[in-house]
């Protein structure tokens, strides 16, 4: 029996344009966007995690999970939010959403935002240009089997 386990998936949503919006706030649509984080969903850890990393990108430093974990606490006081979802393995389990997006690297256990790339590069090479192709053509491929009437009995 073949179960139906996906190669890849991608969630894509479209808000309004960015207006006067702070950096948090831009990563949190970043998040909703690309399927990250759920509309209405209170356990937004990766949008402090994913905000923590785009600091740490800029100069160029790999940092361990503890390190993140740290850092997210601290955003995460400083923006008056609940300090929920800090535990070791939750912050692990989100690093590698992040690495299955193709957005985070990770070596000798220390992570990175992929090459120290900004996110708009990484959606545009990785996303954009990549996977969002890739999985259009292969949907072309299921929907031409059914016009060829080729289906398996």
């Amino acid at each position: 029996m073949v179960k139906d386990l996906p190669l890849g998936e991608i969630t894509l949503r479209r808000y309004e344009k960015p207006y006067d919006s702070s950096q948090r706030e831009l990563i949190r649509k970043v998040c909703l966007s690309l399927g990250l984080l759920q509309p209405g969903d209170s356990r937004d850890i990766i949008v402090d995690l994913l905000m923590v990393l785009e600091e740490n990108r800029k100069e160029k430093k790999w940092m361990n999970s503890f390190e993140i974990r740290d850092k997210v606490d601290l955003a995460r006081k400083e923006n008056s939010r609940e300090n929920r979802g800090l535990a070791e393995s939750n912050i692990r389990r989100q690093l590698k959403r992040l690495r299955d997006a193709m957005l985070v690297d990770k070596q000798e256990n220390k992570y990175r935002m992929s090459e120290f790339a900004p996110l708009s590069e990484l959606f545009e090479n990785k996303i954009e240009r990549f996977l969002i192709p890739q999985t259009i053509e292969r949907i072309k491929e299921y929907l031409g089997r059914l016009e060829d009437g080729k289906e398996k009995k």
